[in-house]
């Protein structure tokens, strides 16, 4: 019993510093892409901002997992909590200053800082439910990780919000000292309540371990790699400058409808389990859940493209046609967060989740600089078309994912 009251403490402590986490770096993306849009930045050059998030996100993602199997997840989580802020701080300098360059090196920081914080996160679920040996422990497992990434999302979704609002308020340094301050107290809370040794595995993990070896691993990260891809190709910079040129929004309107998307997006995914639990003779989800899912998310793009090709009302078609995508796009990534789990052994489950997440990466730096370089070109309509085609390019690798027997 005491065992299980300190497995769900120590998962209680976690999440919430992963939330907190969660906030500043949704909160951070909005500031960036509104603020620069601003000072008169194109698409093309906003996406470049972030391009060094995304980079060093697949670096981070395939080395940081083999610092948390042989350092301890633990650490790995607060030096994350530490860049951020860090990475915060670092754009409050005068106007002049914020060139390119630099703003793309604090994202690079931040970005950094993100994927340790989520392989940590996620990793340490696994080290928290027993080795799955029936369905019920799978579905708790499954049940976990939904919560986990959920309530990021949602939270993430808050940020999103929450940078729109401080920009209003408090202007653009002001809002990343609230936020930076506000982390580095989470950062010593979260030090204290965790064990030190959590994650820290007996034996060094060797660095030439970093790639997955498990042919299931590799097809679940391909199939990770276009189903984020799909997403920021318009989610990053194509959407949020769209509604601000094409449709008027202001900013406050545009975090608003950022934050509900991703809100409910997170609710959806802590709700999947719940969702999906009419699968055959109660198992948990497998491959074979993830490819119809997959194409189903397939055909939603492609009908938001013709419907504003054919000039229907532009506000309805993206809050409808994206509200839809939410659902299924929620449901599709929360069984890929489960079966990365699932999949890895105790003693691999920090490599594994970090070379998955690499890929998960990888999609997103593609996605980035696409969206800016498509947008610029042909506007929202070729973004979600692209978008279609990374969804089935995920569908087609998910056919190679395992099945129940």
């Amino acid at each position: 019993m005491n065992a299980a009251v300190n497995n769900l403490r120590n998962y209680a402590v976690i999440t919430g510093g992963y939330w907190a986490f969660t906030l500043t770096d949704g909160a951070i993306r909005m500031l960036v892409v509104l603020y620069f849009h601003q000072l008169g930045y194109t698409p093309f050059a906003i996406a470049s901002l972030f391009l060094f998030y995304e980079f060093f996100g697949i670096i981070t993602n395939l080395v940081g997992g083999w610092l948390g199997a042989r350092f301890g997840l633990n650490t790995t989580m607060h030096v994350g909590m530490l860049l951020q802020v860090f990475a915060l701080l670092m754009l409050t300098v005068p106007t002049e200053y914020l060139t390119i360059i630099y703003v793309m090196a604090a994202q690079a920081l931040s970005g950094i800082a993100k994927d340790l914080n989520k392989m940590s996160a996620k990793a340490s679920v696994k080290l928290f439910v027993p080795t799955a040996t029936d369905n019920t422990t799978s579905n708790l497992l499954f049940k976990w990780i939904a919560i986990l990434t959920g309530s990021k999302n949602t939270l993430k979704g808050v940020g999103f919000f929450l940078g729109g609002l401080l920009l209003s308020v408090y202007g653009f340094n002001g809002a990343l000292y609230v936020l930076s301050g506000c982390l580095f107290l989470v950062l010593l809370l979260t030090w204290f309540l965790l064990p030190s040794d959590l994650g820290k595995p007996k034996t060094k993990a060797k660095f030439s371990q970093i790639f997955a070896n498990d042919p299931a691993i590799n097809w679940l990260s391909a199939a990770r790699f276009f189903l984020f891809g799909s997403r920021d190709v318009w989610f990053v910079v194509g959407l949020p400058v769209y509604l601000t040129s094409s449709l008027g929004w202001d900013f406050a309107q545009v975090g608003t409808f950022f934050a509900l998307w991703i809100i409910g997006y997170g609710v959806l995914q802590a709700a999947t389990p719940k969702l999906l639990k009419n699968t055959p003779r109660g198992h948990s989800p497998d491959g074979k859940t993830a490819q119809g899912l997959a194409v189903l998310l397939m055909l939603l793009p492609v009908i938001m493209a013709f419907a504003l090709y054919q000039q229907l009302d532009p506000a309805n078609v993206i809050i409808i046609g994206l509200s839809l995508f939410a659902i299924i796009f929620a449901l599709n990534s929360a069984v890929h967060s489960y079966l990365i789990v699932e999949w890895s052994d105790h003693y691999e489950v920090a490599m594994n989740v970090g070379f998955y997440y690499m890929a998960n990466a990888g999609g997103r730096l593609t996605g980035t600089i696409l969206s800016g370089l498509i947008y610029q070109q042909y506007s929202l309509i070729g973004c979600l078309i692209t978008s279609s085609l990374f969804v089935g390019a995920a569908a087609l690798l998910s056919t190679k994912l395992p099945r129940h027997a």
